[in-house]
């Protein structure tokens, strides 16, 4: 009869806790101290790709096997998960593509799936044509070149997407003197939008709930100017709105001069240093703008965390796209430069190999 035998993981990998301990300490502190950082995003990579090594050791160290079963099932439950989506994901953004293109206007910003759902499918013909009609040296560093510019770009995507995401955990303590909501354009010239209602009904849904809890009411600025193509400023029509929903009138304010997130920050921090001095904000748009808004915010010398309202699903891929082309051209200079950087090497890496016969 056989008999299972098991094998003791050496106690000595435990000792690996130190390596996420380490980077989850770091996360933490770069975290606190500035959320709206691109690099925090390094930092929990860090951590989270040196814990899940860690746990699977730990797991199979104790030798419960329901556990073991359990982690396994969720982990290949996971990877099946992320080879559909990786299989599929040209197929899936231009799916997305036709649902935004029946239920929205055909704008090049509401486009970004479809351009990139082509370039994905484009992509492997670019390079086989590359190879056929190009000699060696050069075809090898036209495509070395594009494959570490495409991880490059893809790389600080992962980091912004996780930054997202994180920073959609933020929850703002319930002591704001302001809250902020951003404008997003009007219908008809004078009516708010429902993507902007959610703007405004969910800061109308903070501040009933700190008015509950604390017994502390909050100011409300609605920011956003008037349009060319608008019949009335959309400060002035979100706090129509929010008068209708209940919000008291001493505790509205619409301010009416911003043509963009930059502005809207800028000229709600000169109404609210002109009302008070150490106050308390906030700033309410869409989940997928919190986090570049942050970063304006920041820009603009105002020290306010943000809170989103919710977005329907299919307008989410072109959102976030957009979003992270406007945060990587914010640092257009130092992108430029690291790309720069990557020619230079991919030019002396291809020399090397066509040289000498090394890479």
């Amino acid at each position: 009869m056989n008999q299972e035998v098991w094998v003791p993981i050496p106690t000595v990998l435990y000792w690996f806790w130190l390596i996420p301990i380490f980077f989850g300490i770091c996360f933490t502190i770069a975290y606190r101290k500035d959320k709206r950082r691109l690099s925090n995003g390094i930092w929990f990579s860090l951590f989270l790709y040196s814990f899940l090594p860690m746990a699977a050791i730990t797991i199979l160290g104790i030798n419960n096997h329901p556990l073991i079963i359990i982690s396994v099932t969720i982990f290949a439950i996971f990877l099946l998960i992320m080879i559909f989506l990786f299989t599929l994901q040209a197929l899936l953004l231009l799916w997305n593509a036709l649902v935004v293109w029946k239920r929205e206007s055909h704008s090049l910003a509401n486009m970004l799936t479809l351009i990139l759902g082509i370039a994905i499918i484009v992509l492997p013909f670019f390079a086989n044509e590359i190879n056929n009609r190009l000699p060696h040296p050069w075809s090898s560093l036209i495509i070395l070149i594009s494959n570490l510019v495409l991880f490059y770009v893809i790389f600080w995507f992962y980091n912004y997407l996780t930054m997202s995401i994180l920073y959609q955990f933020n929850r703002p303590k319930l002591n704001q003197d302001y809250i902020i909501v951003l404008g997003a354009g009007l219908l008809n010239g004078d009516q708010v939008s429902p993507l902007l209602a959610k703007r405004i009904d969910r800061g109308l849904k903070f501040y009933y709930n700190q008015l509950r809890k604390t017994g502390k009411s909050a100011k409300m600025i609605f920011s956003g100017g008037q349009g060319g193509d608008e019949l009335v400023p959309e400060g002035n029509a979100m706090l129509d709105y929010a008068l209708k929903q209940g919000l008291p009138e001493e505790n509205g304010i619409a301010e009416t001069e911003s043509k963009n997130t930059y502005q809207n920050m800028l000229y709600s921090k000169k109404i609210i240093d002109q009302q008070a001095s150490n106050t308390n904000t906030i700033f309410v748009t869409n989940g997928y703008h919190t986090f570049r808004a942050g970063m304006v915010a920041k820009q603009a010398g105002l020290k306010a965390d943000g809170v989103g309202a919710h977005t329907a699903r299919f307008f989410l891929p072109n959102a976030i796209i957009r979003e992270y082309i406007a945060i990587f051209m914010r640092n257009k200079y130092w992108h430029a430069t690291a790309v720069g950087l990557i020619i230079v090497g991919s030019g002396v890496i291809t020399w090397l190999e066509h040289r000498y016969g090394i890479r």
